[in-house]
């Protein structure tokens, strides 16, 4: 198994055990392979959902950049109701978790496709 395959699996655990979701797994393949060499950076495979700054780059990076929508109070909503999902005392919560649950969140899957 390769490294990539590795962790998608364990993302694929944190959906179904800590957010009780069913993973698309094409779906999460296709959001894990879009997040890039991040995934392997123990550093930037978490959202440290704590820090208003990085609340602020998945918003603009991946909500208006990635799935092209417009600013608005409603991206705050999302994140906030993503990581209410996930759980806020989960300590590493893993980035390409947290956008497949964007994704889904907002029905953007098109954008994997």
């Amino acid at each position: 198994m390769s490294k990539r395959q590795a962790l998608i699996e364990k993302y694929a655990g944190d959906l179904r055990d800590k957010c009780k979701v069913e993973p698309d797994m094409a779906l999460l393949t296709k959001v894990t392979i879009g997040c890039g060499p991040a995934i392997y950076d123990a550093d930037a495979e978490t959202v440290a959902a704590s820090q208003e700054s990085e609340i602020e780059t998945v918003k603009r990076n991946f909500l208006i950049k990635k799935l092209g929508l417009a600013d608005g109070p409603e991206l705050l909503e999302a994140i906030n109701a993503v990581i209410d999902i996930y759980g806020r005392s989960e300590r590493n919560k893993y980035r390409a978790v947290v956008y497949y649950l964007l994704t889904k969140h907002f029905g953007k899957e098109a954008v994997y496709a």
